[in-house]
């Protein structure tokens, strides 16, 4: 009996083992199936679908650029340490982190975005249309807006665009960001300023941009005609125009997750009637944000005169930004301020920045309804020129026990986001 029964349990045990297999190879068919059809939807050129950066309907998204070493780290290097470091400091995560991408690295910054994205963060990106080695007051290089309006970068413009695209998440962008001060190279100053714009769009002054984006002014017959009354400045008719051909450029490759942030600076400089910012605005079709950067004092000074309060800084340009469309949300795209300890027998001058950094907080919260979110520049560089020489310009929130305080203490209030959210 023994003997039998071993027999037909050893039957048993073969077919249960056939029956196993068969299954199993079942479900690697499949499985295989399945993942050719998901591969081939993830391979097939379309687009993945992006999520929705949600405006939120009460409070503020909060963020920062955080620089690292001063000496070592540039504005287009993101350290998952230093990001979390900063956010030890001040006990909360940044729902934004910002970067630069500069045009002279003629690359996406894809590894920093996705130390962003990673982090559960959206990427503030600066894209600056600058080259090596990216100094202020200089004027135009070869990234100049006419050759970019010429087509000469098509092709940068398209595969950083593919590149955003494959991201597949939302990033804002600010694009050619503080065009109406005077020290970076695609300000107005550069292309015609203030003179007026001929029937084509054109100024005729010296100044103007050079035959690479000119046309023959026969092609033109309006061009006869007298400018429009009051007339319209060549130089941000001429960023205008700019702005809209790489949005739309960006926009044909399909990176409809980008959101362009029409970025400006809190006072304009030279203070002239035709380079007041709201004359740089691209159109609420192009545009998804609106940001304006408000910066205290930023370098050493005796002067008094230098210290100035955040609301005093950035009311006129919230205004002003808040009449160029009724709904588009408001970003602080940039805010900061010094601290200036003396320095030996040289005094640094400045006031006291944790009751500065107190108001900021304050008025963001209070008093601008449309703002959804602000974002600090956590810096600290040596100067290398003037009286202060030597000196340190602080800017991070760390600079004092006090300053630290105060940016915990106004962070931590609800209103301010440490998440983004999405649908």
């Amino acid at each position: 009996m023994s003997e039998v029964f071993s027999d037909a349990l050893a039957g048993w045990r073969r077919r249960l083992t056939a029956v196993r297999w068969l299954v199993s190879g079942l479900l690697c068919i499949f499985f295989l199936n399945g993942c050719g059809r998901q591969s081939a939807a993830k391979t097939d050129g379309s687009p993945r679908r992006p999520s929705t950066l949600v405006v939120p309907a009460t409070g503020a998204y909060t963020g920062a650029f955080i620089a690292g070493d001063e000496a070592t780290i540039t504005e287009d290097d993101v350290q998952l340490e230093n990001i979390e470091a900063f956010e030890s400091d001040v006990g909360k995560h940044q729902a934004i982190l910002a970067f630069s991408s500069y045009w002279g690295q003629q690359t996406f910054p894809t590894a920093a975005a996705n130390v962003v994205i990673r982090h559960g963060s959206v990427p503030l990106i600066f894209w600056s249309p600058w080259d090596y080695p990216y100094l202020e007051n200089k004027g135009p290089d070869r990234f100049r807006l006419d050759a970019i309006l010429a087509g000469k970068w098509d092709a940068y413009i398209d595969q950083w665009a593919d590149a955003a695209r494959a991201l597949g998440t939302p990033i804002l962008v600010s694009f050619c960001n503080e065009m109406n001060g005077d020290w970076f190279p695609w300000s107005g100053t550069f292309y015609g300023a203030g003179d007026p714009v001929r029937g084509d769009g054109k100024s005729d002054a010296a100044t103007s941009p050079p035959p690479a984006a000119a046309a023959d002014a026969s092609a033109h017959p309006a061009a006869a005609t007298p400018p429009p009354q009051p007339p319209l400045a060549a130089g941000p008719e001429f960023f205008k125009r700019t702005y809209r051909y790489v949005v739309n450029r960006v926009r044909a490759r399909g990176a409809r997750n980008v959101l362009w942030v029409f970025h400006v600076n809190n006072f304009s400089e030279p203070v002239a009637p035709w380079n007041r910012l709201a004359n740089y605005y691209p159109g609420s079709d192009c545009i998804d944000w609106l940001g304006v950067s408000v910066y205290g004092q930023q370098f050493p000074s005796t002067d008094p005169r230098d210290w100035k309060d955040f609301e005093g800084l950035l009311r006129p340009a919230y205004d002003e930004l808040a009449k160029l469309d009724p709904a588009k949300p408001i970003i602080v795209a940039e805010w900061g301020v010094g601290e200036f300890p003396k320095h030996g027998d040289r005094p640094g001058g400045g006031g006291d920045k944790a009751q500065w950094l107190n108001d900021a907080f304050n008025t963001m919260r209070l008093d601008c309804p449309r703002l959804r979110a602000a974002v600090y520049w956590h810096e600290r560089w040596q100067n290398s020129g003037g009286g202060a020489r030597g000196l340190y310009s602080n800017l991070r929130v760390t600079s004092s026990p006090a300053a630290l305080a105060a940016y915990r203490r106004g962070v931590a209030l609800p209103f301010w986001l440490s998440e983004p959210i999405f649908q």
